[in-house]
């Protein structure tokens, strides 16, 4: 086996001083890449050395011109947690380089606050939108973020404190590692910026307002955690279509006829890395969607503009494909059910009469399961209490077979 041509080496705030002997002589038979204060002492020191160019994908593109010759990239910390080494990982084949890690911010943070990393949320706030945060802001729960400086703390003591979790405890882990490493200690509420340096990792320990409304990751948000126009797939029955779209870890969903966005939404708060397209020709619909999916946490969600089914040679295929609207639509139903891989899951709800017939009828050709979703909710009439029915919710759900 060849001798990998790339190096990712990991360094702390001390730099290249923090690098072992045996590291230090790897950069001397190597063209470097890195941060410029990083690389400073090799280029005064006369070594080729380059400084890595902004955004991600011009220091991507110039990695990859270097492919075979000796190369190292200096990176901050731990290249494989939100780093360089895990966007090599998408180009390079595990032969072409090498990662040596050190400490990851993580792990410094967890030890400066003798929190056990394992049940700690690990998350990037770096050049990313602080809505990621959302799904994991719950009662009790410690984050560790990593941030673009000062702006992100405040931005995110902003969004804690809109979510109701304002006297959540936070600590902000400046330079660890240098020997400027200090540290402040705040409530959300009382945040002033004081103390805070551009080179930090956030804690937050979440501590929720009394009153403040629970928003799990297990599917069934209130009906009131969308803005929508009426076009919402109702809470009992929106959890019952996610148990039954089962998502996990990386899967894609393409949700047709998305409405508010709702399952969509859920999908992707339901499991880490999980992926979702909504398809939805109303222009002011989609614009409900992209606000629902910053205020909930989603604001990776993909939403397309393109008609269905037209689009749909332009996509990723999906793993699950959820049919909201127009179900009675034959010529869309084909469609999807072209595009769905052998294994995926289909489901389809219908409250029209037309709408059920085309289930049951697709059903008989092609196997499921079917059933009918029936919700009741308290209401009064005068001074009474009654149980005021929902629309019936018809569902068809399978798993598209394997080809003989």
């Amino acid at each position: 086996m060849n001798a990998p041509w790339l190096h990712v080496i990991g360094i702390t705030e001390r730099g290249l001083d923090g690098l072992d002997p045996a590291t230090r002589t790897l950069l001397g038979t190597a063209h470097v890449i890195g941060p410029p204060r990083a690389i400073a002492p090799l280029l005064v020191a006369g070594h080729p050395a380059t400084p890595w160019h902004a955004p991600l994908g011009a220091m991507l593109d110039q990695i990859l011109a270097r492919r075979g010759a000796p190369t190292v990239v200096l990176a901050t910390g731990d290249p494989s947690w939100f780093g360089i080494g895990a966007t090599l990982a998408r180009h390079l084949s595990t032969e072409e380089f090498a990662i040596l890690p050190a400490p990851s911010a993580f792990s410094l943070a967890a030890a400066r606050l003798h929190w056990p990393l394992q049940d700690v949320a690990c998350l990037s706030a770096h050049g990313r939108t602080v809505a990621a945060l959302v799904p994991h802001i719950q009662p009790g729960a410690r984050l560790l973020a990593l941030t673009s400086g000062a702006s992100t703390v405040a931005a995110i003591v902003e969004l804690l404190t809109g979510l109701g979790y304002g006297e959540s405890r936070l600590s902000v882990l400046n330079r660890m590692g240098g020997l400027e490493e200090s540290r402040v200690d705040f409530i959300a509420t009382e945040h002033t910026g004081a103390g805070v340096a551009d080179f930090n990792t956030l804690a937050i320990e979440c501590v929720a307002v009394a009153g403040t409304p629970l928003r799990p990751a297990v599917p069934g948000l209130p009906d009131e955690a969308f803005l929508n126009d009426g076009q919402l797939t109702k809470r009992e029955v929106r959890a019952v279509t996610l148990a039954r779209l089962a998502p996990i870890p990386g899967a894609l969903l393409w949700d047709v006829g998305a409405g508010c966005g709702s399952v969509a939404i859920e999908w992707m708060r339901a499991a880490r890395g999980a992926r979702a397209l909504v398809i939805e020709r109303d222009a002011s619909r989609r614009e409900l969607i992209a606000k629902n999916a910053e205020a909930l946490g989603t604001p990776d969600l993909t939403v397309s503009p393109r008609p269905a089914p037209e689009g749909f040679p332009d996509y990723e295929r999906p793993d699950a494909i959820f049919l909201g609207g127009d179900v009675g639509n034959a010529i869309l139903f084909e469609a999807c059910w072209q595009t769905l891989p052998p294994g995926g899951r289909l489901v389809a709800n219908a409250v029209t009469l037309d709408g059920e017939a085309a289930l049951i009828e697709r059903q008989s050709r092609l196997g499921g399961e079917l059933v009918r979703i029936s919700i009741e909710r308290l209401d009064r009439i005068g001074a009474h209490n009654i149980l005021r029915p929902l629309m019936p919710v018809t569902q068809w759900a399978l798993v598209k077979a394997h080809e003989p």
